[in-house]
C-alpha cells in the first residue's frame, strides 16, 4: 500500500450514513491496510477473505461499492463479479496484482466498472471510488449527487434488480425539451433514465448508462476514447482506454451490435437511424 497527499476531505460521509464499501481480498496484510486507509477517509468498510465469503457478505449487506481482488480462493474475483452482476449493478472496482492485460480485460468483461493495480496507491483508489460513486448517484436534472432512484444492491439488503435509473451526469441542453430520444428500435429517456430496445427495458449498469447518454447527446459524432474517459469515467488524468473499449463491447451486446460504430484510429459514434 502506498500513499500520496490527502485527496480532498478526510471524511467521505454522505449525510448521516457513511458510504459503505465491501473489500474482498485474501491477503490479510493488504486487506487490513485497505480497510484502515479507507476508514480514515470516513468510509464504512466490511471485509471478506475469499470469493464465497465475499458473495455472502454482498448478499447480506447493503454496500455502495465493492472492491474485489482478481485472485481469490474458493471463487475468484472474475467469477464473483459475474455472480454479482447477475443480481445487482452496484459499482465494482477490481484490484489486479500485476495490471496484467488478461486480468484487466477479464475483470471488465465480467462487469467491473474500473480497476487499480497493486501495490495500491490509496490516493488513486479514493479518486476512483469517488468517480464511481458520482457516476452512480448523479441525475441529469439536478445540480449535484442525490440518492439514486434505481437499485444497485446498495441500501436494499444486497441483491437487487439491475439499474435502469439515476446513473448519469448527462448534460444535454435539449433534455428538458425532448427527453425521449429515438435511434431505430432504441429509445433513451434522459430524464427517467430508462432505455428500451424494441419496447423492452434494457438493464444497464451506471457506467453503461452514462456512456450511452454521452453518445446520445451527440449522435453521429465520433467521440474519442480520451474524451469518454474524461466525461464518463470522470478521469482528471490519463486512464487506460481498455476500460472504454470493454464497456462499449458490453453496451453493444445490450443495445445491438450495430448501434455503436467503431471509427478506426479515432473512436466511436452512435448510429442515428
Amino acid at each position: 500500500m502506498t500513499s500520496n497527499a490527502q485527496v480532498g476531505s478526510v471524511s467521505e460521509a454522505r449525510g448521516p450514513a457513511p458510504v459503505s464499501v465491501l473489500v474482498v481480498e485474501d491477503d490479510a496484510t493488504i486487506r487490513r491496510a485497505v480497510q484502515l486507509a479507507l476508514e480514515r477517509y470516513g468510509y464504512r468498510v466490511d471485509v471478506a477473505a475469499d470469493g464465497l465469503d465475499g458473495l455472502d457478505a454482498f448478499r447480506a449487506g447493503a454496500h455502495d461499492l465493492l472492491i474485489l481482488d482478481v485472485m481469490l480462493p474458493q471463487l475468484d474475483g472474475i467469477g464473483l463479479c459475474t455472480r454479482i452482476r447477475e443480481e445487482s449493478s452496484v459499482p465494482v472496482l477490481m484490484m489486479s496484482a500485476r495490471g496484467d492485460a488478461l486480468d484487466v480485460v477479464a475483470g471488465l468483461e465480467a462487469g467491473a466498472d474500473d480497476y487499480v493495480v497493486k501495490p495500491v496507491d490509496i490516493a488513486v483508489m479514493v479518486a476512483r471510488i469517488r468517480a464511481l460513486l458520482r457516476r452512480a448517484t448523479f441525475r441529469p436534472d439536478r445540480e449535484g449527487p442525490v440518492p439514486a432512484t434505481g437499485t444497485t444492491g446498495s441500501r436494499t439488503g444486497g441483491a437487487s434488480a439491475p439499474w435502469t435509473a439515476g446513473a448519469s451526469g448527462f448534460r444535454s441542453a435539449d433534455a428538458a425539451r425532448g427527453h425521449v430520444l429515438t435511434f431505430g428500435d432504441l429509445t433513451v429517456d434522459t430524464l427517467g433514465m430508462e432505455v428500451r430496445r424494441a419496447g423492452e427495458t434494457v438493464a444497464l449498469t451506471p457506467t453503461e448508462l452514462r456512456l450511452l447518454l454521452e453518445f446520445a447527446a451527440a449522435p453521429g459524432t465520433v467521440l474519442d476514447r480520451r474524451r469518454l474517459l474524461r466525461e464518463v469515467w470522470d478521469y482528471g488524468w490519463e486512464g487506460d482506454t481498455r476500460v472504454v473499449d470493454l464497456c462499449v463491447l458490453r453496451l453493444r451486446k445490450k443495445i445491438g451490435g450495430g448501434r455503436i460504430e467503431t471509427v478506426r484510429g479515432f473512436g466511436y459514434k452512435l448510429v442515428r437511424g
